[in-house]
């Protein structure tokens, strides 16, 4: 394929309807996680520790990855498959705000809210590779960390604005006493959001194969087998995993320390949010040409050595020091700019492009299953903590503080593997 075509009118339009396309994807996310999804659930009975591993199941959905990979070899149209069932999955996420205005018994409403989200992320995960990689392969390979970037920037930048909006109505409603109409005012958004979302994709240019009588499915085990066999390929599980216990052992329980131990507010919160999403706005293009000019791999090492810092910081926030939390968040966002997008390129490099969707799919469901476990233990401490009154050895602590340390020390565990193993590594291709 000759680099003139990506500069076509119809690659030139699915670009950026893909970039929108995932803009309008981050709103939804942005809306059913951190302070806004605590606040929902806070309001529907559900304590801390049962809020940190719902705002965590997104770890455990990935595991709903490997569905692709018997549905990718089967698609031929590529529009017809993949937009209503992401369609159908971004409605299962308003529905949790609709939630509130049912009669429902306090023993069912947790296993209702799982299973919204549940349904929701089986249908986005059921697609979410292929939709990557159709998107994607409209992009110059030369440049693909520039264009993560670019989609980046705008998701964040356009998030900023989302996310104060937001903020600022919810807060409105809650100091008026009416929590429920704020939560009315979010599904409408979500609503609209679906609408864009669905016309974005719309407009990115089709892709249609056609099958033909000859041609064999390779079976799944042969495609387990051969992906593997690629050490190189298992050494991205490796990293993936290990960001993704990082990750899921602690930032999934900060949206109630925020609200209910540093007193935030739903609106202070989103203001740190914003701040932070705008920094890594501003590093995103420079950690895409590091990561476009030398490796992914590198790219990942940077934004993990940023996590680390960032958690060091947080193990000590309190209340007294509630500041500090406005820096660990700033260094993890940030830190995403490195390992976000470059965890998902990374597999260009090891994997041949025909299994693009089968390896992404594995990966993602066996880090994100890594990940799903370190909420569940991450759950268990902070419990345990909070039963003991916050004090560890007569000490005061809280339980993210001790969550903190733990990620620090698996995320230290990344950089090592990264800079000994995965530098290392042939690169196959971009």
């Amino acid at each position: 394929m000759t680099d003139q075509i990506f500069e076509t009118p119809a690659y030139k339009r699915s670009r950026w309807a893909y970039i929108l396309e995932c803009t309008f994807e981050y709103f939804i996310a942005l809306m059913v996680a951190d302070a806004f999804l605590a606040t929902l659930l806070t309001e529907l009975g559900l304590d801390d520790a049962v809020i940190g591993v719902i705002s965590s199941l997104i770890s455990l959905a990935f595991l709903f990855q490997l569905f692709s990979i018997f549905v990718v070899q089967h698609i031929r149209n590529i529009k017809l498959v993949a937009i209503p069932i992401h369609c159908i999955s971004q409605m299962f996420f308003l529905a949790l705000y609709l939630l509130p205005f049912f009669n429902i018994p306090q023993q069912f409403r947790v296993v209702i809210v799982v299973g919204c989200l549940l349904i929701a992320y089986f249908g986005n995960y059921l697609v979410t590779s292929v939709i990557f990689n159709w998107g994607n392969s409209y992009v110059n390979p030369n440049g693909r960390a520039n264009f993560a970037a670019t989609k980046e920037i705008v998701s964040l930048l356009s998030g900023v604005v989302v996310s104060l909006s937001m903020g600022w109505a919810i807060d409105r409603f809650i100091e008026a006493g009416n929590i429920e109409g704020g939560f009315l005012f979010i599904a409408v958004i979500m609503l609209i959001i679906t609408v864009f979302d669905f016309i974005c994709l719309m407009l990115m240019k089709n892709q249609k194969t056609e099958k033909k009588m000859k041609e064999k499915t390779e079976p799944f085990l042969q495609v387990v087998r051969t992906l593997f066999s690629n050490k190189s390929f298992l050494s991205t599980i490796v990293v993936h995993a290990i960001w993704s216990i990082s990750v899921y052992m602690t930032v999934g329980f900060m949206g109630t320390y925020k609200t209910k131990d540093l007193l935030l507010s739903v609106g202070m919160v989103q203001i740190i949010n914003i701040v932070a999403c705008l920094l890594r706005a501003c590093f995103s293009k420079p950690i895409a040409r590091y990561a476009d000019k030398r490796s992914y791999a590198q790219g990942i090492k940077l934004g993990m050595i940023l996590a680390a810092i960032g958690y060091l910081i947080n193990i000590f926030t309190t209340p007294s020091l509630w500041w500090l939390v406005i820096l660990h968040t700033v260094l993890y966002h940030v830190s995403c700019a490195g390992t976000s997008q470059n965890l998902i390129n990374l597999t260009y490099s090891y994997v041949d492009r025909r299994y693009f969707v089968q390896a992404s799919a594995i990966k993602f469901s066996i880090s994100g299953l890594c990940g799903f476990a370190a909420s569940m233990l991450g759950s268990c401490i902070l419990d345990a903590v909070q039963k003991n009154g916050n004090t560890l050895f007569g000490i005061t602590v809280y339980g993210q503080q001790i969550l903190s340390a733990v990620s620090l020390a698996i995320v230290l565990s990344g950089i090592v593997f990264v800079k000994f193993v995965m530098e290392k590594q042939k690169i196959i291709a971009k």
